[in-house]
């Protein structure tokens, strides 16, 4: 399984990009950074598109990308939970602001919205998909992906902390994890429902505790004002509980 991280930030600027992982040229997971990171060719490539909760920076690029997809007359297929799907409809493609793809063109629309279940399993374009509630402002899944080959990946989403019942469902082969602000915004952290490096080292502990190992951790969604910070405190984590912990960055390529 091939991974390349499209977008690792919350913000965007010429070197970030909001956070979209790639698998194996195929199957996206979150569309902050599809349009503008791949190519006509690559975005024509997707089978997938999995979408983890409707915060504008997990669904921006799906209007552009419908449009690409509508003027080459193909259907795309997005997978996510009821809530994407009304806020799609209602919001981001509803008429007022662009084309409706989820109903143009008619007998055939552009973008084919499947929904998901949390908690059950489906077979998405070759690999075994579970979407997995985490604990977030709006309701949002993450994703444990495994590929034919037996290769295993859980990407969280937006998280907060208190994680436990979600590290017993899973046993990935690499943990994706957001972790957004440095350890003196903990407090906000918790009320917004994402993760420091504090409240990230608490989580990974109770992982190991549980699972008996840790993966190796890539770090997405942080605040690139802050990255520096960030970076020193993950250091500190890292050695502390013998782990590998990166953090992920535009570009970067992961292979399990």
């Amino acid at each position: 399984m091939d991974i390349t991280i499209l977008g690792a930030h919350n913000t965007e600027s010429k070197d970030t990009g909001l956070v979209t992982l790639l698998i194996d040229d195929i199957l996206a997971i979150d569309a902050g950074a599809l349009t503008s990171r791949l190519s006509f060719a690559e975005q024509l490539k997707l089978k997938a598109i999995l979408l983890t909760h409707q915060h504008y920076d997990h669904i921006r690029d799906i209007p552009a990308i419908g449009m690409n997809y509508f003027i080459r007359q193909k259907t795309l297929d997005i997978y996510g939970i009821p809530p994407v799907y009304e806020s799609l409809a209602a919001h981001m493609l509803h008429e007022d602001i662009y084309s409706n793809f989820l109903e143009i063109p008619a007998g055939k629309p552009t973008i084919r919205f499947n929904s998901l279940e949390p908690g059950r399993e489906d077979i998405i374009h070759g690999y075994n998909v579970l979407p997995i509630p985490v604990d977030h402002s709006k309701p949002t899944v993450g994703f444990f992906i495994t590929s034919a080959n037996g290769k295993t990946m859980f990407y969280t989403s937006d998280t907060g902390p208190r994680l436990s019942d979600v590290w017993r469902s899973v046993s990935p082969q690499l943990l994706i994890i957001e972790t957004t602000a440095p350890s003196e915004f903990e407090d906000a952290a918790i009320e917004k429902k994402h993760l420091t490096p504090s409240l990230l080292e608490k989580e990974l502990q109770n992982f190991n505790d549980i699972k008996g190992y840790l993966p190796p951790t890539v770090l997405v969604h942080m605040n690139p004002s802050e990255e520096e910070i960030i970076q020193k405190e993950i250091a500190k984590v890292a050695a502390r509980l013998g782990a590998s912990i990166k953090l992920g960055y535009e570009g970067m390529r992961l292979q399990i």
